[in-house]
């Protein structure tokens, strides 16, 4: 799909503003919902999503990110089925059985930590993720167990929403 976001910080800071800042710095949330949608084959407006995680927490309207709990809400609200699960071990079956799925991890390197959200789906090819790294050009592969490749880079505190 070529209208997939796969690097966030190629958005320019001017454009797609989450809060008061740049969705570059905050918005991988409603990006990885935006991925989800287009990978399920459903329209996606961005200015419409991210007016929507906006509203979600009053006086902070996306300057902090989006809240964990942000994608799975939505994706019920417009009438999808989201399963979701903090047992990593269970996470490949989850990937298996989802038509997609949105995946929310923290990250460490030195004594910076973050968190991020990125959208994924399993293919003929194996796990992909979509908008996963500061430089992503495009699909990045996971391998065939996102467990191994969690653990592989680190990444802890995980939650993982299986969407149909």
């Amino acid at each position: 799909m070529d209208d997939l976001i796969y690097c966030q910080k190629a958005i320019p800071r001017e454009e797609l503003r989450y809060g008061l800042r740049s969705s570059a710095a905050t918005g991988c949330g409603w990006i990885a919902t935006y991925n989800a949608l287009r990978l399920l084959g459903k329209r996606a407006d961005k200015e419409e999503l991210i007016h929507w995680y906006e509203r979600q927490l009053p006086l902070i309207h996306g300057n902090a990110g989006t809240i964990v709990f942000g994608p799975a809400a939505f994706f019920r609200r417009h009438g999808f089925r989201v399963r979701m699960e903090v047992r990593r071990d269970r996470f490949d079956a989850l990937v298996e059985e989802s038509k997609v799925c949105i995946l929310f991890y923290y990250w460490r390197k030195g004594m910076k930590v973050g968190s991020h959200f990125v959208a994924l789906h399993k293919t003929d090819r194996g796990i992909l993720g979509y908008n996963t790294y500061k430089n992503s050009t495009g699909p990045d592969h996971y391998g065939d167990s996102l467990d191994a490749f969690l653990k592989k880079r680190g990444y802890f505190g995980c939650m993982l929403m299986g969407i149909e």
